[in-house]
């Protein structure tokens, strides 16, 4: 029954105890026995439990006093608010999780912007009251100010201890509002995930705004207009399947069509009946625009085909990510992938090499640049080495974003300066309370790709929290750098640096690859160079072959013929020698600020 169903989402700033509170809704509602219970339930991957985040959101039925409860716990990293966007979707309230010790963070507020452009119903829960340093009221009153939602109705609770859980699930079915959609109306579902299965071929995870699918029902697929038999249909579950033979209007589940080409489905899509299918599709949610690239090359070569499948495979479940072929002198044939922050490229590379058993090395991250030629025309790069030449270039533009800070009064000096070195413009500087302060920046994206969000939570001892969204393009002072080895440049460590940065940045990197480049019987020059400008320069000194060891007496000349044999033989090596470079050469350039 439609009136008894409950959509939502959890949403909350990483860390502040999201998946610890589904574990506790699950386990109050019977979702799991004694046996099967364990800690991040709903964090399926071994990554995301190692980590102690959420990387995919995850949803589960649960039952609770005759009402169905569709519960979606969602990530909190900023780079992963794809998932939280999508996860919105297909709700019709959110709880937002607040820390009692941490209070309102940078993320907290960038979700409930997303939850009130959704028109969310949204229910404020302050978790870990149960710690010593707790302060309820002082962070009830944030939320007020901060996000200016009514905080009278604040749920106290603690996920850890099980404190506040049924008074929770009564707010839920008080305050949420049953889905909407006519189950009389042709079907109308939202593919809002999806996956691979080995057996069951790809996956999709729907929410039915209208009608009803049933198994063996013949179903279209409106954005690519193929037709498919529905062979099985099941509810959400992290550990056991509950099957049935119906999805019917506002609820989720999961339809299998055994779909073997992933690329018959796509996540923003709708299901309908083919017969008689719906007049238009369900609001679709935006495609995600990447924000960093990074070259992904497999470092065995003839791996090249298992990682395009990898990436199609990978695809299916995370719609976020973007990728073409691109080939490079030193790496050979791989992709250029899109991300949406550098965590975000970590742990797709991770779950590659995991879940395919492909070795990757990936280059240095870029962001997308536009680049104004002399003849007028604009285009668009995201790889270094498709800067045209310097002369036809009459201006390039970087994305930049506007950053939200919140950090701890004690830390502002530094952060500030910090935040100049970075090209940072300030925006704002607000004191939340004497202890808090909200720093909104200008940053370029280019800045923030690397390490800033590691060098911020060092300077504020973890403390800080960040979130950033983009603003547009603005013109740079911007300059290619190469890397060359031995005289050759090698593409795949190019990088696109401001003009005033770029002497520095050039010394910290082939200082750091002078390190890492072994020694050869020749010796090898390390050099960064703008345009045909050499701006650094170290010199791996050659291995040396006593070549006189034998001579133990007679004429200086002897010894002298020996030494300019081997002197032109180094000579003549180092015209022809190839030097491998070490997969640690490429990631040196990420930990370079």
């Amino acid at each position: 029954m439609q009136s008894k169903i409950r959509n939502f989402s959890i949403i909350a700033h990483i860390d502040h105890g999201k998946s610890t509170l589904a574990d506790r809704l699950i386990e109050f509602c019977g979702g799991v026995s004694e046996r099967e219970k364990k800690d991040q339930l709903l964090d399926t991957m071994d990554i995301e439990k190692e980590r102690g985040i959420t990387i995919k959101a995850q949803s589960v039925r649960l039952e609770y006093k005759c009402y169905v409860l569709n519960l979606i716990d969602t990530p909190g990293h900023v780079d992963f608010s794809y998932e939280v966007s999508k996860s919105l979707k297909s709700s019709e309230g959110a709880l937002l999780v607040v820390d009692a010790t941490q209070g309102v963070e940078a993320q907290t507020l960038a979700n409930v912007y997303l939850a009130v452009e959704n028109d969310l119903e949204i229910i404020p829960v302050i978790n870990k009251i149960d710690l010593p340093s707790a302060e309820p009221e002082r962070v009830a009153e944030e939320i007020e100010q901060t996000i200016g939602i009514d905080a009278t109705d604040v749920i106290l609770v603690s996920a850890k201890a099980g404190i506040g859980i049924e008074e929770l699930l009564d707010a839920i079915i008080d305050r949420i509002p049953s889905p909407k959609g006519n189950p009389n109306a042709p079907a109308k579902a939202l593919i809002y995930d999806s996956w691979f299965d080995n057996y069951l071929g790809a996956i999709c995870l729907v929410r039915m705004f209208d009608g009803s699918i049933k198994k063996g029902d013949e179903v279209l697929v409106m954005g690519t207009g193929k037709k498919h038999k529905v062979l099985d249909l099941f509810y959400p579950h992290p550990i056991k399947k509950i099957s049935t033979d119906e999805i019917k209007t506002g609820e989720i589940g999961v339809v299998v069509m055994g779909l073997k080409n992933v690329a018959d489905i796509r996540v923003g899509d709708t299901i309908t009946n083919a017969k008689n299918p719906a007049s238009e599709p369900a609001d679709e949610f935006e495609e995600a625009k990447s924000f960093v690239f990074a070259g992904i090359y497999p470092i065995d070569t003839d791996k090249y085909d298992e990682l395009r499948d990898a990436l199609e495979k990978l695809k299916l479940n995370d719609a976020s990510i973007t990728y073409e072929p691109e080939t490079s002198q030193a790496l050979g044939f791989g992709f250029r992938v899109g991300f949406l922050g550098m965590l975000h490229m970590e742990v797709v590379k991770e779950r590659l090499e995991r879940e395919f058993g492909i070795e990757l090395i990936a280059t240095a991250p870029s962001v997308t640049y536009r680049v104004k030629l002399t003849d007028g025309s604009v285009i668009e790069i995201s790889n270094p080495n498709d800067l045209p030449d310097p002369a036809k270039i009459e201006k390039i533009y970087e994305p930049f974003v506007k950053a939200t800070i919140l950090t701890p009064n004690e830390y502002v000096g530094n952060l500030i300066g910090f935040l100049n070195d970075k090209r940072g413009i300030q925006l704002k500087m607000e004191y939340l309370s004497p202890e808090r302060v909200l720093l909104e920046y200008e940053l370029p994206l280019n800045e923030i790709v690397t390490d800033f969000y590691d060098k911020l939570k060092t300077i504020t001892r973890g403390y800080a929290s960040f979130d950033y969204e983009p603003i547009g393009f603005k013109e740079g002072n911007l300059v290619k750098m190469d890397i060359r080895v031995a005289g050759e440049i090698v593409d795949a460590l190019s990088i696109i640096v401001s003009k005033e940065k770029a002497e520095r940045k050039g010394r910290e990197l082939i200082k750091v690859m002078k390190e890492l480049i072994p020694r050869q019987l020749f010796e090898v020059a390390i050099q960064a160079s703008i345009g045909n400008k050499i701006i650094a320069r170290e010199t791996v000194k050659a291995l040396r072959k006593d070549v006189t060891a034998k001579c133990y007496g007679g004429d200086i000349s002897r010894k002298r013929k020996l030494l300019e044999k081997q002197k032109e033989g180094k000579k003549r090596m180092k015209a022809i020698g190839k030097v491998n470079i070490p997969q640690e050469a490429f990631l040196s350039v990420l930990k370079i600020d």
